[in-house]
């Protein structure tokens, strides 16, 4: 589908994207070159697409930035479709299940979101030191309390997920979901080899393929679309050598009904 049938497509439905844990801090340092869903969605604006990004503290708890997205998708009317990449994935899901949201919801693509946790944030919260650090970075940058790192945990996720998980499999029957994943293959790429030394711990510990912070496993859900690409943790929303974030993204939109 090309961008001119996309756009039509897509016509009367917004785009809402939700960013990862620290993802409104990699965007704002887009002058100095990195990217961070820019690209996406300046393509998605730029053919007609009604798109934007919502506005989130991304270290503030999963449930209220699910709040926080109910209120902005239920705001206006008509069909709206989520993208989440990461933490944004999980507060999406959230938020899809909520009452009035799934009946509104054409789609939802979730972006190597870790639906059943990830050892990175094990690590980082059984550690005090590093997880007030975390804490008193997220409070000074206005990010939120740092609750949101803790809820990336794998027990408190796991315990989640099963709690939910009637309603989250009643989710995926009635509205289309894609749970897309990468992994960081015996070779990455240039971009790719700051997250390769976590991606082989994470192995080590028996967490599988990853992509230097999310398993696989952890990043697909049960009844949903699965898509496994090569890449490290933000290979599906940065530009960079070997990656094509538009070209995934549009494949993943030219779907939904």
């Amino acid at each position: 589908m090309d961008d001119g049938a996309l756009s039509a497509h897509l016509a009367g439905t917004r785009v809402l994207l939700c960013y990862g844990l620290l993802g409104e801090v990699m965007a704002g340092l887009r002058p100095l070159g990195l990217d961070y869903m820019a690209g996406q969605i300046d393509w998605l604006t730029g053919i007609g697409v009604a798109a934007s990004v919502l506005r989130l503290p991304t270290v503030a708890p999963v449930g209220v930035n699910a709040g926080r997205i109910e209120e902005a998708a239920l705001a206006e009317p008509g069909p709206f479709i989520l993208v989440g990449h990461s933490k944004g994935g999980l507060e999406a899901l959230a938020a899809l299940l909520r009452p009035g949201m799934a009946a509104r919801c054409r789609g939802f693509i979730a972006l190597q979101s870790p639906f059943g946790g990830s050892p990175i944030a094990d690590r980082v919260c059984g550690i005090r030191a590093f997880h007030l650090a975390a804490h008193h970075a997220a409070r000074a940058l206005g990010l939120g309390t740092g609750r949101g790192v803790k809820d990336l945990t794998t027990p408190v996720r796991q315990a989640w997920m099963r709690d939910h998980a009637t309603a989250i499999a009643a989710l995926v029957a009635a509205v289309p979901v894609a749970t897309l994943a990468t992994a960081i293959g015996p070779s990455p790429g240039p971009q790719d080899r700051a997250h390769a030394p976590l991606a082989r711990w994470l192995e080590a510990q028996g967490a599988g393929p990853n992509d230097g912070l999310v398993p696989v496993a952890s990043a697909l859900l049960p009844g949903a679309r699965h898509l496994v690409l090569e890449g490290g943790h933000r290979a599906l929303v940065a530009a960079g050598p070997g990656r094509d974030p538009i070209g995934v993204l549009r494949a993943e939109l030219a779907r939904l009904a």
